[in-house]
């Protein structure tokens, strides 16, 4: 069987929680948000499971209970960079996905279908998206009049028809191992916040020949990512629903 690894990004602070415990091992239900996310994986059967730790690493690897394998990050240099720090694990075979630990609400049913749509597909990269009523900040998908995708584009480099797309980037990513590894090698810091960017994989892929697609989430929670503690509450509160 082909492998499957998941990259689980688990590195930053979290500033805007307003504490001192890296912001992935804040808890729901007296479980670290980032286990949810790890559950998620497993769910859709993917066991080999890596998470980025930098900002008080060792505190994360504590409160995490579940069996994985860790890549240290040093310094907090942006996305691209945090995946780059896994390099090894990644290698070069099968397909793997990317998340973040501060997205609790992602399921293992819609991992699933995603990886589905990445391999029928037959992507070198699979961006997860949502339909959103207010995409302010968020990074848009454009497509193109026949609804096949074009690019990805930040926020703040986006023009004013850009900016109208509801479908954004959530920030998890299905890639070919050779290809994300041959378009890390690539990405550069020539941004604002001189910081490496994973979606920026995006083009380099696209340029080579490779095909990008996104795939759309059924339901938008599933990507809302935990930055403040009114936050952590909403995911709660989703959650609690979902158990009815």
């Amino acid at each position: 069987m082909e492998s499957l690894k998941a990259v689980i990004l688990a590195a930053g602070k979290g500033t805007r929680m307003e504490s001192d415990l890296p912001k992935v091992i804040h808890t729901i239900d007296e479980k670290p948000m980032v286990e949810y996310v790890i559950a998620a994986v497993k769910e859709a059967g993917i066991e080999d499971i890596c998470l980025i730790v930098g900002y008080k690493a060792e505190q994360v690897k504590e409160a995490v209970t579940s069996a994985v394998t860790y890549a240290y990050q040093e310094e907090q240099l942006g996305t691209g960079h945090a995946v780059k720090c896994a390099g090894d694990f990644i290698g070069e075979q099968g397909d793997v996905l990317v998340l973040c630990g501060d997205t609790p609400l992602i399921t293992g049913k819609t991992i699933k279908s995603a990886m589905d749509f990445h391999k029928k597909s037959n992507n070198q990269m699979t961006v997860i998206s949502a339909m959103v009523e207010e995409p302010t900040g968020y990074g848009r998908i454009i497509r193109d009049s026949e609804g096949n995708f074009v690019k990805n584009v930040e926020h703040k480099d986006a023009t004013e028809e850009e900016r109208k797309s509801k479908e954004v980037n959530s920030g998890m990513y299905i890639f070919h191992a050779s290809d994300l590894q041959s378009a890390l090698a690539k990405i550069n810091n020539n941004n604002a916040q001189g910081e490496y960017y994973l979606p920026d994989a995006l083009e380099i892929i696209k340029k080579e020949g490779g095909r990008v697609d996104a795939y759309i989430l059924e339901d938008a929670d599933e990507m809302a990512g935990v930055n403040t503690k009114a936050q952590l509450q909403d995911a709660a509160d989703i959650m609690a629903k979902r158990k009815g």
